[in-house]
């Protein structure tokens, strides 16, 4: 039997089960490092369809994506280095692949944000506590706004077409 016990040190009842995972802290720190270390590619990929936008309305929505990727990777480097006490090294010699086109590139970005939100439910749920787990709940759901955001893009691009 599982009872509830209360926690004099914060007045809360508290279940023991929050504290379970069924992803690691090591998957986890892995997928954090390996989101943050593609972050020059993605900012060079970023700047390049703001360059290429057709319309300024489709030059901001970018910006914002790629500012709130800036943000993202801010946090991530927090959280690893607060949880392994080591700094993941910025890579500055970084190049990417220029899409065909600018639609191209906005389809490439969409299914990025959604393979995104793909390792970043695995990354929260190997996060050691809420405080960690709450961060990125953030950066996830800026992903799917991001995802919306690129799926707008496609079908302003598509109705300019017609």
């Amino acid at each position: 039997m599982h009872f509830l016990q209360y926690t004099p040190i914060n007045g809360y009842w508290n279940d023991d089960r929050q504290t379970m995972s069924y992803k690691t802290l090591q998957e986890a720190l892995a997928l954090v490092k390996q989101s943050v270390q593609g972050e020059r590619e993605d900012e060079l990929f970023y700047d390049y369809l703001i360059s290429v936008a057709p319309t300024k309305e489709e030059q901001a929505i970018i910006v914002s994506i790629r500012d709130d990727e800036r943000k993202h990777n801010q946090m991530f480097r927090k959280i690893y280095y607060d949880l392994t006490g080591q700094t993941i090294p910025v890579t500055q010699d970084a190049a990417f692949e220029k899409p065909q086109s600018f639609t191209e590139g906005v389809k490439k970005a969409f299914f990025g944000e959604l393979s995104a939100m793909e390792r970043y439910r695995i990354i929260r749920a190997g996060m050691p506590n809420r405080y960690y787990r709450d961060m990125v709940f953030e950066i996830l759901t800026d992903e799917m706004k991001h995802a919306d955001k690129y799926n707008y893009i496609m079908i302003l691009e598509s109705k300019s077409r017609e």
